[in-house]
């Protein structure tokens, strides 16, 4: 919104310094500082208002070391993340871009998933929240939604060179020599090529149902990553924290692939109109470091479901607009670990009752982080040394970049 309003202002007044609203970079930069403020400065209200409330965590004694003693602690502090992230976002990007309106719905639609499961929790005093069939109804509807924008919308194109295009229909704006295309590519980590097209999955199929093969990829990653989000969030900071750094790494994708330069001298794909998502990533990470300020240990509010679900389903749809979808098995380390670890124990626990009559554990408890909290380890050590992990595959996940 403030775009227009300085963009209007420049041209018709010349007012000093409302040019600089032209820059992605400085929106960017003002976006992470405005989710910062807006999580600090509110967020005690927030807690305070929750606390007033007795909204607060009903806690399970799982036999972990100061686990009863967070008992009571207010939850539903994704409320505060969701505003961080939209306010932030909704005043100084585009709101008319199909990437900005599209991450602006897959956050209120996550959020509004979760709220009613933290809200069926505390106030209907169900530990259970909502049932998992419709959490997993709500996030295929979701995908639905992702998938058909991306495929079908005319502003969701990437920019090839005329010998490589597929069509002949030259884009006015571009250079001669350049035509904007509706693919299903995507970028492939490690490989010389570096492109996968959905369509080529199957060849038998006609091209006419090649949106059916990709919406079922957006509505599985999209549920993936969302679940992967929310099972990380079991400990005191570990969910903000992994999701802040994989924020940034994906800012710094959506930033090189909206510019023209950046995207030929990296020979990646360069996908117009993308840039302002990297308004949206650096809300997303100040709202995350906001809430840490709150969140790390000891937690004085938790996120619930609905700030895991929130941050997971942006994760995912972010991936697939900058079309690095392909990474999140490294970028996502460990979400994707800490959901394998529950898998691994539950499976081999059926398994081992099936045939030795009892189910035996290869973890002491799972998601992992419970495992090393078994193991005596102070939890604020398990989540610094998860977010070094995550730090570690956001750097490799950069270096796909040129690592072919």
């Amino acid at each position: 919104m403030l775009y227009y309003l300085f963009n209007y202002l420049d041209k018709e007044f010349d007012l000093m310094g409302a040019g600089v609203f032209q820059y992605i970079s400085f929106r960017a930069g003002m976006a992470a500082v405005l989710s910062l403020l807006i999580t600090i400065l509110f967020g005690k209200r927030l807690i305070n208002y929750l606390r007033k409330k007795q909204v607060g965590e009903e806690v399970r004694d799982l036999g972990l070391e100061g686990q009863i003693q967070k008992k009571g602690t207010p939850t539903m502090g994704g409320l505060i993340i969701i505003a961080a992230i939209l306010i932030p976002t909704l005043l100084f990007a585009q709101p008319n871009n199909i990437y900005v309106l599209i991450l602006v719905i897959a956050t209120i639609w996550l959020g509004l998933i979760g709220f009613i499961d933290d809200y069926i929790k505390v106030f209907k005093k169900d530990k259970a929240g909502l049932a998992g069939r419709f959490k997993i109804v709500g996030q295929i509807v979701l995908g639905l939604i992702v998938g058909f924008v991306l495929y079908f919308n005319d502003e969701v194109v990437i920019r090839e060179r005329v010998a490589e295009a597929n069509t002949i229909e030259v884009v006015e704006d571009a250079k001669p020599q350049y035509v904007d295309v509706k693919s299903t590519k995507t970028t492939v980590p490690f490989l010389k090529n570096n492109e996968l097209d959905y369509g080529s999955l199957l060849p038998f199929l006609d091209e006419d149902y090649t949106w059916i093969i990709y919406v079922l990829v957006v509505i599985l990653i999209i549920t993936a990553v969302s679940n992967g989000a929310n099972m990380t969030d079991g400990i005191d900071g570990l969910a903000a924290g992994t999701s802040a750094i994989i924020g940034l790494t994906l800012a710094i994708f959506a930033y090189i692939s909206g510019r023209v330069d950046f995207s030929s001298y990296l020979n990646i794909m360069y996908i117009p109109n993308l840039s302002e998502l990297v308004i949206f990533c650096t809300a997303f990470v100040g709202a995350c470091l906001g809430f840490l300020w709150y969140n790390t240990y000891p937690a004085q509010v938790f996120m619930g479901d609905t700030g895991s679900l929130s941050l997971g389903g942006i994760i995912a749809v972010l991936a697939l607009a900058v079309r690095k979808e392909l990474i999140l098995p490294l970028l996502c380390g460990v979400f994707l670990i800490e959901n394998l670890s529950v898998i691994i124990q539950v499976s081999y626990f059926k398994y081992t009752r099936k045939k030795y009559g009892e189910g035996r554990r290869i973890f002491l408890m799972s998601p992992l982080h419970h495992h090393y909290q078994k193991m005596e380890i102070h939890e604020s050590k398990i989540v610094t040394r998860f977010w070094i992990v995550g730090i570690l595959l956001a750097i490799l996940s950069l270096a796909t970049l040129k690592l072919r």
